[in-house]
């Protein structure tokens, strides 16, 4: 124990020197996403914290600042962020993109946990339109500026998916998204249900890692795409989803913190996935991974290696995102 514990991952030790490098992270007001950033951002980064509410967000940097960047590191910067709405996300983009002129990694962490069954207002449930849609299309916006950075000599950009263990959840027939109707499967409302519906989109997260990473390797773009499991972890999200899903949500909700793993430790494979130089020193063995705690690679289901299931998940959110005109 005590062994794996001195090996683990540590970014203050692990990571390089990050000064002059510039990350967004999605989902930065709390939990992973908040410990992610202060990962980074202790080792000189700028990073930007992606969230729909300023108060919240300011507060959150106002915690970290407390929690100590130390003497000359980096900064954290707010940047709105709405994934609820892909015009949204997208508009958020084009807004970074007028703010940055770099962005050597985006983190797509932000994620809705194990909630009722909502249809959004485009005719897809909403769970498919913000743990999926909106990240691709967040992703697909801020491409052009993440291939600009990765074209300067010595760059080292990167796509991170927070993805989760849970993508094993649905059986292999819930596994389908040839079509609109595929990504509307509503499962049940049970919480076994429910965490299978939030599976489906966290499988959905690693073939979208996938298949950019075969386009960006057709283009011979030196860009790492990596989807993670963070591990359990007690974050806000997680405790919300068990107070909306169980009985007793008290007790388990105590239960949980006591013991899942703290989002700071949760934050070290994110961490591990945006800037730990033994990626960029093994690109082959990386790409399109499947990260698990502590940075470790991980095992994939076998349809998260379908380059099929892939390129169908690519096709119908592209159909999808033209047809409401993005």
């Amino acid at each position: 124990m005590g062994s794996t514990f001195s090996t683990r991952f540590k970014p203050q030790r692990d990571l390089p020197a990050l000064d002059g490098k510039v990350y967004l992270v999605t989902g930065g007001n709390s939990g992973i996403g908040m410990y992610t950033i202060l990962h980074l951002a202790r080792r000189g980064a700028t990073v930007y914290m992606g969230a729909r509410n300023e108060s919240k967000a300011t507060g959150a940097i106002a915690q970290l600042e407390a929690e100590g960047l130390g003497p000359g590191k980096g900064r954290v910067v707010y940047h709105q962020l709405d994934l609820s709405d892909p015009r949204l996300a997208k508009k958020s983009a084009e807004e970074f993109m007028v703010r940055e002129t770099r962005l050597d990694a985006l983190i797509n962490n932000a994620a809705s946990m194990a909630g009722p069954y909502e249809m959004a207002k485009d005719g897809i449930q909403q769970m498919v339109v913000t743990n999926h849609i909106s990240p691709f299309v967040l992703t697909n916006t801020l491409l052009p500026l993440l291939k600009k950075t990765a074209s300067e000599p010595g760059s080292d950009v990167r796509i991170v998916n927070v993805s989760s263990t849970a993508h094993n959840f649905p059986a292999s027939e819930h596994a389908v998204f040839d079509s609109k109707e595929a990504l509307n499967n509503r499962f049940g409302d049970s919480i076994t249900e429910r965490m299978k519906r939030y599976g489906y989109t966290k499988l959905m997260n690693i073939l979208h890692m996938n298949e950019l990473q075969r386009r960006l390797d057709t283009e011979n773009s030196s860009i790492i795409c990596i989807s993670l499991h963070p591990g359990s972890v007690s974050t806000p999200g997680a405790l919300e989803g068990i107070k909306d899903s169980l009985p007793f949500p008290s007790f388990f909700q105590t239960l949980v913190s006591l013991i899942f793993k703290t989002s700071s430790t949760g934050a070290l494979t994110s961490a591990f996935a945006a800037g730990s130089p033994v990626i960029r020193q093994q690109p082959a063995k990386y790409k399109a991974a499947y990260l698990v705690p502590y940075g470790k690679l991980g095992e994939k289901r076998p349809e998260a290696k379908s380059e099929a299931l892939a390129k169908d998940l690519w096709n119908t959110t592209e159909k999808f995102v033209a047809e409401i005109g993005l």
